[in-house]
Protein backbone atom coordinates (compact mmCIF):
# COMPACT_ATOMS: atom_id res chain seq x y z
CA UNK A 1 0.00 0.00 0.00
CA UNK A 2 1.15 3.64 -0.65
CA UNK A 3 1.24 6.02 0.89
CA UNK A 4 1.19 10.00 -0.43
CA UNK A 5 1.30 13.24 0.77
CA UNK A 6 -1.49 15.61 0.65
CA UNK A 7 0.33 18.92 0.10
CA UNK A 8 -0.75 22.60 1.25
CA UNK A 9 -0.98 24.15 -2.25
CA UNK A 10 0.23 27.79 -3.25
CA UNK A 11 -2.97 29.58 -3.95
CA UNK A 12 -1.31 32.88 -5.66
CA UNK A 13 2.28 34.79 -6.25
CA UNK A 14 1.69 36.32 -2.83
CA UNK A 15 0.71 33.39 -0.12
CA UNK A 16 3.25 31.66 1.15
CA UNK A 17 1.40 30.13 4.13
CA UNK A 18 -2.54 29.09 4.93
CA UNK A 19 -4.39 28.97 7.79
CA UNK A 20 -6.51 24.85 8.74
CA UNK A 21 -9.74 26.03 9.33
CA UNK A 22 -11.65 22.53 9.58
CA UNK A 23 -11.17 19.02 8.62
CA UNK A 24 -13.60 17.47 7.10
CA UNK A 25 -11.96 13.72 7.23
CA UNK A 26 -10.49 11.87 10.34
CA UNK A 27 -7.83 9.66 10.32
CA UNK A 28 -9.06 6.45 9.30
CA UNK A 29 -11.63 7.80 7.31
CA UNK A 30 -11.88 7.14 3.16
CA UNK A 31 -11.66 9.70 0.77
CA UNK A 32 -12.48 9.73 -2.89
CA UNK A 33 -10.44 10.83 -5.37
CA UNK A 34 -11.18 15.14 -5.33
CA UNK A 35 -13.34 15.01 -2.19
CA UNK A 36 -12.44 17.59 0.19
CA UNK A 37 -10.33 16.70 3.13
CA UNK A 38 -10.36 20.05 4.81
CA UNK A 39 -10.75 23.78 4.76
CA UNK A 40 -8.17 26.37 4.69
CA UNK A 41 -7.96 30.33 4.42
CA UNK A 42 -5.54 32.36 3.39
CA UNK A 43 -5.51 36.68 3.57
CA UNK A 44 -7.64 36.57 0.19
CA UNK A 45 -10.00 33.35 0.41
CA UNK A 46 -11.29 30.52 2.18
CA UNK A 47 -10.93 27.19 0.09
CA UNK A 48 -11.36 23.75 0.18
CA UNK A 49 -8.48 21.57 -0.20
CA UNK A 50 -9.59 17.96 -2.39
CA UNK A 51 -7.16 14.62 -2.25
CA UNK A 52 -4.99 13.90 -5.31
CA UNK A 53 -5.98 10.29 -4.92
CA UNK A 54 -8.59 7.84 -3.06
CA UNK A 55 -7.81 5.80 -0.54
CA UNK A 56 -7.59 6.16 3.55
CA UNK A 57 -6.55 9.37 5.51
CA UNK A 58 -3.66 7.64 7.51
CA UNK A 59 -2.23 10.50 9.48
CA UNK A 60 -3.04 14.45 10.16
CA UNK A 61 0.17 16.05 10.24
CA UNK A 62 -1.40 19.26 11.57
CA UNK A 63 -4.45 20.70 13.78
CA UNK A 64 -7.32 23.07 13.38
CA UNK A 65 -5.37 27.05 13.51
CA UNK A 66 -2.36 26.07 12.96
CA UNK A 67 -0.63 28.06 10.07
CA UNK A 68 0.98 25.86 7.39
CA UNK A 69 3.95 27.47 4.61
CA UNK A 70 2.76 26.19 0.84
CA UNK A 71 3.82 23.26 -0.29
CA UNK A 72 4.29 21.47 2.75
CA UNK A 73 2.78 18.12 3.99
CA UNK A 74 -0.46 18.56 5.99
CA UNK A 75 -1.74 14.81 5.88
CA UNK A 76 -0.69 11.15 4.72
CA UNK A 77 -3.02 9.51 2.32
CA UNK A 78 -2.61 5.89 2.24
CA UNK A 79 -3.79 4.06 -1.45
CA UNK A 80 -4.02 0.91 -2.61
CA UNK A 81 -1.62 1.29 -5.20
CA UNK A 82 1.71 -0.73 -4.44
CA UNK A 83 4.30 1.90 -3.96
CA UNK A 84 7.03 3.74 -2.51
CA UNK A 85 6.18 6.71 -0.20
CA UNK A 86 5.92 9.88 -2.29
CA UNK A 87 4.42 13.33 -2.82
CA UNK A 88 2.03 14.69 -5.25
CA UNK A 89 1.15 18.25 -6.17
CA UNK A 90 -2.91 18.68 -6.24
CA UNK A 91 -4.94 21.21 -8.09
CA UNK A 92 -5.57 24.34 -7.45
CA UNK A 93 -8.34 24.34 -4.95
CA UNK A 94 -11.62 25.81 -5.67
CA UNK A 95 -13.39 29.26 -4.22
CA UNK A 96 -16.80 28.33 -1.69
CA UNK A 97 -18.93 31.45 -1.48
CA UNK A 98 -21.40 28.77 0.49
CA UNK A 99 -18.33 28.96 3.40
CA UNK A 100 -17.99 32.97 3.08
CA UNK A 101 -15.07 32.66 0.82
CA UNK A 102 -16.32 34.88 -1.78
CA UNK A 103 -14.27 38.66 -1.42
CA UNK A 104 -13.60 41.32 -3.32
CA UNK A 105 -10.37 41.65 -1.18
CA UNK A 106 -7.34 41.49 -2.64
CA UNK A 107 -3.55 41.67 -1.19
CA UNK A 108 -3.55 44.70 0.51
CA UNK A 109 0.28 46.38 -0.55
CA UNK A 110 3.10 45.11 0.79
CA UNK A 111 4.66 47.17 3.94
CA UNK A 112 8.54 46.67 3.64
CA UNK A 113 11.22 47.70 6.06
CA UNK A 114 15.21 47.36 6.15
CA UNK A 115 16.70 45.13 8.04
CA UNK A 116 19.83 44.92 9.99
CA UNK A 117 22.16 41.33 9.82
CA UNK A 118 20.82 40.82 13.46
CA UNK A 119 17.55 39.58 11.97
CA UNK A 120 19.23 36.59 9.93
CA UNK A 121 19.64 37.90 7.01
CA UNK A 122 21.50 41.03 5.23
CA UNK A 123 19.86 44.22 4.42
CA UNK A 124 16.45 43.26 2.88
CA UNK A 125 12.70 43.57 2.33
CA UNK A 126 10.41 42.66 5.36
CA UNK A 127 6.87 42.10 4.07
CA UNK A 128 3.69 42.05 5.72
CA UNK A 129 0.90 40.46 4.95
CA UNK A 130 -2.95 41.98 5.63
CA UNK A 131 -4.14 39.34 8.20
CA UNK A 132 -0.95 40.58 10.37
CA UNK A 133 -1.69 44.33 9.55
CA UNK A 134 -5.48 43.65 10.16
CA UNK A 135 -4.44 42.50 13.95
CA UNK A 136 -2.03 44.71 14.27
CA UNK A 137 -4.58 47.77 13.77
CA UNK A 138 -6.80 45.82 16.11
CA UNK A 139 -4.42 45.05 18.99
CA UNK A 140 -3.56 49.02 19.00
CA UNK A 141 -0.06 47.84 17.94
CA UNK A 142 2.52 50.83 16.33
CA UNK A 143 4.31 50.53 13.36
CA UNK A 144 7.50 50.47 15.12
CA UNK A 145 6.51 47.87 17.11
CA UNK A 146 6.36 45.44 14.25
CA UNK A 147 8.87 46.41 12.71
CA UNK A 148 10.91 45.72 15.73
CA UNK A 149 8.93 42.28 16.50
CA UNK A 150 10.90 38.80 15.71
CA UNK A 151 9.08 36.73 12.83
CA UNK A 152 9.75 32.52 12.36
CA UNK A 153 8.34 32.95 8.63
CA UNK A 154 9.44 32.85 5.20
CA UNK A 155 12.59 35.19 5.49
CA UNK A 156 11.56 36.26 8.82
CA UNK A 157 8.16 37.52 8.24
CA UNK A 158 5.73 38.23 11.37
CA UNK A 159 3.32 35.29 10.70
CA UNK A 160 -0.37 35.12 12.26
CA UNK A 161 1.11 33.43 15.38
CA UNK A 162 3.59 35.54 15.89
CA UNK A 163 2.01 38.79 16.18
CA UNK A 164 -0.81 36.24 18.44
CA UNK A 165 2.09 35.44 20.75
CA UNK A 166 3.11 38.66 20.95
CA UNK A 167 -0.14 40.24 22.11
CA UNK A 168 -0.71 37.16 24.27
CA UNK A 169 2.73 38.16 25.98
CA UNK A 170 2.90 42.23 26.09
CA UNK A 171 -0.85 41.97 27.73
CA UNK A 172 0.70 39.18 30.63
CA UNK A 173 3.77 41.58 30.75
CA UNK A 174 6.80 39.19 30.06
CA UNK A 175 9.82 39.22 27.48
CA UNK A 176 8.74 40.22 24.00
CA UNK A 177 11.65 38.96 21.86
CA UNK A 178 12.89 41.74 19.10
CA UNK A 179 14.88 42.30 15.90
CA UNK A 180 17.04 45.44 15.29
CA UNK A 181 15.97 47.56 12.10
CA UNK A 182 17.69 50.33 10.72
CA UNK A 183 17.35 53.79 11.98
CA UNK A 184 14.72 56.11 9.23
CA UNK A 185 14.01 59.28 8.60
CA UNK A 186 11.59 60.79 11.52
CA UNK A 187 8.48 61.13 10.61
CA UNK A 188 5.10 62.88 12.06
CA UNK A 189 3.34 59.63 13.27
CA UNK A 190 0.21 58.35 11.50
CA UNK A 191 -3.16 59.75 13.12
CA UNK A 192 -5.10 56.94 14.97
CA UNK A 193 -8.64 56.79 14.83
CA UNK A 194 -10.96 55.34 16.73
CA UNK A 195 -14.74 54.77 16.17
CA UNK A 196 -17.62 55.91 18.01
CA UNK A 197 -18.69 54.05 20.93
CA UNK A 198 -22.34 52.80 20.09
CA UNK A 199 -25.05 52.97 23.07
CA UNK A 200 -26.43 49.18 22.70
CA UNK A 201 -30.24 49.32 23.63
CA UNK A 202 -33.79 49.10 22.79
CA UNK A 203 -35.41 46.54 20.23
CA UNK A 204 -31.79 45.86 18.20
CA UNK A 205 -29.91 42.93 16.78
CA UNK A 206 -26.48 42.37 17.19
CA UNK A 207 -24.41 40.73 14.81
CA UNK A 208 -20.82 39.57 14.77
CA UNK A 209 -19.28 40.41 11.43
CA UNK A 210 -17.42 37.05 9.99
CA UNK A 211 -13.66 37.00 9.22
CA UNK A 212 -14.35 37.68 5.44
CA UNK A 213 -16.25 40.53 6.07
CA UNK A 214 -14.19 42.51 8.75
CA UNK A 215 -11.24 41.50 5.98
CA UNK A 216 -13.22 43.95 3.30
CA UNK A 217 -14.03 46.01 6.05
CA UNK A 218 -9.97 46.27 6.93
CA UNK A 219 -9.69 46.64 2.79
CA UNK A 220 -11.83 49.56 2.04
CA UNK A 221 -10.91 51.42 4.63
CA UNK A 222 -6.97 50.82 3.87
CA UNK A 223 -7.76 52.09 0.14
CA UNK A 224 -9.36 55.12 1.05
CA UNK A 225 -5.83 56.33 3.73
CA UNK A 226 -3.86 54.80 0.97
CA UNK A 227 -5.07 56.75 -2.26
CA UNK A 228 -6.16 60.02 -2.72
CA UNK A 229 -10.05 59.22 -3.79
CA UNK A 230 -11.71 61.17 -6.58
CA UNK A 231 -14.51 60.81 -8.82
CA UNK A 232 -15.54 61.63 -11.97
CA UNK A 233 -18.82 61.55 -13.54
CA UNK A 234 -20.13 61.68 -17.66
CA UNK A 235 -23.76 61.19 -18.65
CA UNK A 236 -23.53 58.88 -22.82
CA UNK A 237 -25.84 58.44 -24.83
CA UNK A 238 -25.70 54.49 -25.57
CA UNK A 239 -28.95 54.23 -28.15
CA UNK A 240 -26.80 52.81 -30.47
CA UNK A 241 -25.23 50.31 -28.43
CA UNK A 242 -28.95 49.20 -26.94
CA UNK A 243 -29.92 49.44 -30.12
CA UNK A 244 -26.89 46.85 -31.71
CA UNK A 245 -27.21 44.39 -28.80
CA UNK A 246 -31.42 44.22 -28.90
CA UNK A 247 -31.19 42.97 -32.57
CA UNK A 248 -28.41 40.63 -32.43
CA UNK A 249 -28.81 38.95 -29.33
CA UNK A 250 -31.05 36.12 -30.16
CA UNK A 251 -28.51 35.48 -33.38
CA UNK A 252 -25.69 35.52 -30.93
CA UNK A 253 -26.96 32.98 -28.17
CA UNK A 254 -28.15 30.47 -31.48
CA UNK A 255 -24.59 30.56 -32.86
CA UNK A 256 -22.26 31.30 -29.97
CA UNK A 257 -24.37 29.91 -27.39
CA UNK A 258 -23.67 32.08 -24.85
CA UNK A 259 -26.20 34.84 -23.96
CA UNK A 260 -24.31 38.66 -25.13
CA UNK A 261 -24.92 40.92 -21.64
CA UNK A 262 -23.68 44.61 -21.48
CA UNK A 263 -20.72 43.59 -19.23
CA UNK A 264 -18.30 42.60 -22.09
CA UNK A 265 -19.59 45.59 -24.05
CA UNK A 266 -18.49 48.06 -21.79
CA UNK A 267 -14.93 45.79 -21.29
CA UNK A 268 -14.46 46.46 -24.48
CA UNK A 269 -14.89 50.26 -24.76
CA UNK A 270 -12.95 49.88 -21.36
CA UNK A 271 -9.75 48.48 -22.59
CA UNK A 272 -9.53 50.52 -25.85
CA UNK A 273 -9.45 53.32 -24.08
CA UNK A 274 -6.61 52.01 -21.87
CA UNK A 275 -4.92 51.86 -24.73
CA UNK A 276 -5.31 55.35 -25.75
CA UNK A 277 -4.03 56.45 -22.30
CA UNK A 278 -2.06 53.52 -20.42
CA UNK A 279 -1.21 55.32 -17.18
CA UNK A 280 -4.53 54.78 -16.17
CA UNK A 281 -3.49 51.09 -15.78
CA UNK A 282 -0.77 51.44 -13.26
CA UNK A 283 0.13 51.21 -9.57
CA UNK A 284 1.81 53.10 -7.41
CA UNK A 285 4.93 51.62 -5.52
CA UNK A 286 6.24 54.58 -3.32
CA UNK A 287 7.25 56.96 -5.79
CA UNK A 288 7.49 54.86 -8.78
CA UNK A 289 5.00 54.32 -11.07
CA UNK A 290 4.32 50.81 -12.24
CA UNK A 291 2.49 51.10 -15.45
CA UNK A 292 1.27 47.08 -16.29
CA UNK A 293 1.51 46.61 -20.05
CA UNK A 294 -1.37 43.03 -19.24
CA UNK A 295 -4.52 44.63 -19.59
CA UNK A 296 -6.57 42.37 -17.17
CA UNK A 297 -10.18 43.75 -16.44
CA UNK A 298 -11.34 42.72 -12.92
CA UNK A 299 -15.44 42.82 -13.03
CA UNK A 300 -17.26 43.10 -9.09
CA UNK A 301 -19.60 39.99 -8.92
CA UNK A 302 -22.56 40.01 -6.24
CA UNK A 303 -22.92 36.21 -5.13
CA UNK A 304 -26.12 34.90 -3.07
CA UNK A 305 -24.46 34.97 -0.11
CA UNK A 306 -23.96 38.44 0.47
CA UNK A 307 -20.43 38.64 -0.08
CA UNK A 308 -18.37 40.20 -3.27
CA UNK A 309 -15.77 38.63 -5.21
CA UNK A 310 -14.12 39.80 -8.47
CA UNK A 311 -12.72 37.32 -10.96
CA UNK A 312 -10.53 38.96 -13.77
CA UNK A 313 -10.27 38.58 -17.85
CA UNK A 314 -6.35 38.49 -18.06
CA UNK A 315 -4.96 39.93 -21.54
CA UNK A 316 -8.61 41.15 -22.20
CA UNK A 317 -6.69 43.31 -24.80
CA UNK A 318 -6.19 40.25 -26.93
CA UNK A 319 -9.63 39.08 -26.90
CA UNK A 320 -12.59 39.91 -29.44
CA UNK A 321 -16.30 40.36 -28.58
CA UNK A 322 -17.13 36.65 -28.66
CA UNK A 323 -14.09 35.65 -26.36
CA UNK A 324 -14.56 38.54 -23.88
CA UNK A 325 -18.33 37.28 -23.85
CA UNK A 326 -17.82 33.76 -23.17
CA UNK A 327 -14.78 34.25 -20.46
CA UNK A 328 -17.43 37.15 -18.52
CA UNK A 329 -20.08 34.01 -18.49
CA UNK A 330 -18.01 31.46 -17.80
CA UNK A 331 -16.56 33.99 -14.97
CA UNK A 332 -19.84 34.93 -13.69
CA UNK A 333 -21.19 31.44 -13.57
CA UNK A 334 -18.28 29.92 -11.95
CA UNK A 335 -18.42 32.18 -9.34
CA UNK A 336 -21.78 31.70 -8.16
CA UNK A 337 -21.03 27.96 -7.75
CA UNK A 338 -18.29 28.47 -5.60
CA UNK A 339 -15.90 26.97 -8.72
CA UNK A 340 -13.37 29.89 -9.01
CA UNK A 341 -10.07 29.23 -9.03
CA UNK A 342 -7.90 31.46 -6.29
CA UNK A 343 -5.15 32.48 -9.39
CA UNK A 344 -8.57 33.76 -11.42
CA UNK A 345 -9.82 35.95 -8.76
CA UNK A 346 -5.65 37.51 -9.05
CA UNK A 347 -3.69 39.92 -11.41
CA UNK A 348 -6.01 43.00 -12.02
CA UNK A 349 -5.00 46.37 -13.02
CA UNK A 350 -8.41 47.84 -13.85
CA UNK A 351 -11.57 46.85 -12.21
CA UNK A 352 -15.38 47.49 -13.55
CA UNK A 353 -18.35 46.99 -11.00
CA UNK A 354 -22.12 47.16 -12.78
CA UNK A 355 -24.01 49.24 -10.25
CA UNK A 356 -26.91 49.35 -12.53
CA UNK A 357 -27.57 45.82 -11.99
CA UNK A 358 -28.99 46.86 -8.61
CA UNK A 359 -31.15 49.56 -10.64
CA UNK A 360 -28.64 52.54 -9.43
CA UNK A 361 -27.99 55.44 -11.62
CA UNK A 362 -24.97 55.92 -10.52
CA UNK A 363 -21.92 54.98 -7.28
CA UNK A 364 -18.38 56.46 -6.22
CA UNK A 365 -16.55 52.98 -6.48
CA UNK A 366 -13.99 52.34 -3.87
CA UNK A 367 -10.28 51.73 -5.71
CA UNK A 368 -9.49 47.89 -5.17
CA UNK A 369 -6.00 48.40 -4.24
CA UNK A 370 -3.04 48.14 -5.76
CA UNK A 371 -4.92 50.03 -8.60
CA UNK A 372 -5.11 53.19 -9.42
CA UNK A 373 -8.49 53.36 -10.90
CA UNK A 374 -12.21 51.49 -11.15
CA UNK A 375 -15.41 52.40 -13.12
CA UNK A 376 -19.22 52.12 -12.31
CA UNK A 377 -21.34 51.63 -14.97
CA UNK A 378 -25.43 52.99 -14.05
CA UNK A 379 -28.38 51.56 -15.28
CA UNK A 380 -29.68 52.43 -18.78
CA UNK A 381 -32.99 54.45 -18.79
CA UNK A 382 -34.78 56.46 -21.38
CA UNK A 383 -34.81 59.91 -20.93
CA UNK A 384 -35.61 62.96 -23.28
CA UNK A 385 -32.71 64.42 -24.68
CA UNK A 386 -32.14 67.46 -26.97
CA UNK A 387 -30.32 66.59 -30.13
CA UNK A 388 -28.25 68.86 -32.25
CA UNK A 389 -29.54 68.17 -36.18
CA UNK A 390 -28.84 70.20 -39.50
CA UNK A 391 -32.44 70.82 -39.36
CA UNK A 392 -31.99 72.45 -35.64
CA UNK A 393 -32.22 71.30 -32.27
CA UNK A 394 -34.77 68.32 -31.53
CA UNK A 395 -35.85 66.54 -28.19
CA UNK A 396 -35.36 62.66 -28.86
CA UNK A 397 -36.16 59.54 -26.45
CA UNK A 398 -32.79 57.94 -25.84
CA UNK A 399 -31.71 54.78 -23.82
CA UNK A 400 -29.21 57.21 -21.06
CA UNK A 401 -26.60 56.26 -18.64
CA UNK A 402 -24.13 57.55 -16.20
CA UNK A 403 -20.43 56.30 -15.77
CA UNK A 404 -18.45 57.33 -12.98
CA UNK A 405 -14.80 56.44 -12.28
CA UNK A 406 -13.03 57.02 -9.02
CA UNK A 407 -9.07 56.88 -9.46
CA UNK A 408 -6.14 57.88 -7.25
CA UNK A 409 -5.09 61.76 -7.84
CA UNK A 410 -1.56 60.57 -6.79
CA UNK A 411 -1.09 59.53 -9.88
CA UNK A 412 -4.13 59.94 -12.32
CA UNK A 413 -4.86 63.97 -12.39
CA UNK A 414 -8.34 65.47 -13.48
CA UNK A 415 -7.37 65.77 -16.31
CA UNK A 416 -6.21 62.21 -17.34
CA UNK A 417 -9.25 60.80 -15.37
CA UNK A 418 -11.96 63.24 -17.00
CA UNK A 419 -10.18 62.12 -20.45
CA UNK A 420 -10.00 58.36 -20.04
CA UNK A 421 -13.76 58.59 -18.54
CA UNK A 422 -14.94 60.86 -21.52
CA UNK A 423 -12.88 57.96 -23.91
CA UNK A 424 -14.65 55.36 -22.68
CA UNK A 425 -18.48 56.93 -23.22
CA UNK A 426 -16.99 57.66 -26.99
CA UNK A 427 -16.32 54.92 -27.40
CA UNK A 428 -20.00 53.65 -26.24
CA UNK A 429 -21.80 56.38 -27.78
CA UNK A 430 -20.61 56.21 -31.36
CA UNK A 431 -21.05 51.86 -31.49
CA UNK A 432 -21.43 51.14 -35.07
CA UNK A 433 -25.16 49.64 -35.74
CA UNK A 434 -24.02 47.49 -38.86
CA UNK A 435 -20.82 45.61 -36.85
CA UNK A 436 -20.05 42.25 -37.04
CA UNK A 437 -19.61 40.11 -33.47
Amino acid sequence: MAEVELIMPKMGESITEATILKWLKNEGDKVELDEAVLEIATDKVDSEVPSPFAGTVSKILYKVGDVIAVNKPIAIISTGAAATKSSAPIAAPTVTPAQKTATAVQSAPAVTVAQTATNGHSNGARFYSPLVLNIARSEGISMSELEAMAGTGLENRVTKKDILNYVSTRKSGGAIQTVTVQPTTATAPEPTYQQPTVTIGGNVEIIEMDRMRKLIADHMVMSKRVSAHVTSFVEADVTNLVLWRERVKKDFEKREGEKITFTPLFIEAIVKAIKDFPLVNSSLNGTQIIRKKDINIGMAAALPSGNLIVPVIKNADTKNLIGITKEVNDLANRARKGQLKPNEIEGGTFTVTNVGTFGNLMGTPIINQPQVAIMATGAIKKKPVVLETPQGDVIAIRHMMFLSLSYDHRIVDGALGGSFLRKVADYLEQYDLNRAY
